[in-house]
């Protein structure tokens, strides 16, 4: 036993932790995954969810620093947002340790009855085939321009073409900030609020404001909706660790699975239809939504 937990019982939450990992990347709400597991292991709501912010941190970091082409010169913007998602995290962290645990027990199934309603509307799928038809546009333009452009070597120039064509989405700018809409600032502080407070599905709620409000082309947004959410989960998970609300030997092994989860996503997604993994997140969350509200109403 290590601090109450069998050897079996940590290697499950890893493997927990894997799935969440996986989940993650696959559709953006890996809570849904993490957060019940460690409910299932006897882990009261306020203590679990607390460890999953911690558990979790770690897919945020990485996202972002795999994530620096396209956040290059977005330097302000990236200070600006890291700097709402820790102020909100704190806040949402607060508002978690200090309210009636009841209040998040009550709480927890509509939040995540709401996740896997944003999941099932999948705005990140809708933005990401919007995107892809302007990369394909882009890309048949170039190919034109090059096969007018010379005779003599059209295979070169049908491949720098491409070339062009494959940085010409990253090197889209962003809109400045000055023209940004006044909702957008309060959507952004309402999702960096609710990712310290429990957070699932945060991401995609993210990428649907910045989308909305037209910020930039779909893997910059994506790069920044995941700044708010990290800049949260690190500094709630600031607030658990002092405040004493994580369990450390749960925490710790779901962060471990997250990391290799999310490791391993991309290769294993790219087999697996979308709609499948999108339908399969759905489910889980209605069914874990109607479980919690048996017990808890």
């Amino acid at each position: 036993m290590i601090a109450g937990f069998s050897i079996l019982s940590l290697l499950l939450i890893l493997l927990a932790g894997v799935g969440a990992g996986f989940v993650g990347y696959a559709v953006g709400a890996s809570s849904l995954v993490s957060y019940p597991a460690l409910l299932a292991f006897g882990i009261p709501p306020v203590l679990a969810n607390a460890s999953n912010t911690v558990g979790v941190v770690g897919t945020g970091i990485g996202g972002v620093m795999g994530a620096h082409r396209e956040l290059k010169g977005q330097t302000l913007r990236v200070i600006t947002y890291v700097a709402i998602g820790a102020i909100g995290g704190i806040i949402g962290a607060f508002l978690l340790l200090e309210l009636d645990p009841k209040v998040f027990e009550f709480a927890a199934p509509a939040l995540i009855l709401f996740s896997s309603l944003i999941i099932a509307v999948n705005p990140r799928g809708r933005m990401q085939a919007k995107q892809a038809a302007v990369d394909a546009a882009a890309q048949l333009n170039h190919i034109s321009a090059a096969e007018q452009a010379t005779v003599t070597e059209p295979i070169a120039e049908q491949r720098k073409a491409e070339d062009r064509a494959a940085q010409l989405s990253i090197d889209q700018p962003v809109q400045p900030m000055n023209k940004d809409s006044w909702w957008v600032w309060i959507g952004v502080w309402a999702v960096a609020i609710y990712s310290g407070y429990f957070g699932a599905g945060a991401g995609t709620c993210a990428l649907a404001v910045l989308d909305a409000a037209k910020i930039g082309p779909f893997h910059k947004i994506n790069a920044l909706k995941t700044l708010i959410g990290t800049g949260a989960n690190i500094t709630a998970s600031v607030v658990f660790i002092v405040r004493g609300a994580v369990d450390w030997p749960a925490a710790i092994m779901l962060c471990i699975g997250c990391f290799i989860g999310g490791y391993i996503a991309p290769p294993i997604t790219r087999r697996i239809p979308a709609n499948i993994m999108r339908a399969a997140a759905v489910i889980a969350g209605i069914v874990l939504t109607v479980d919690l509200s048996l017990k808890t109403y």
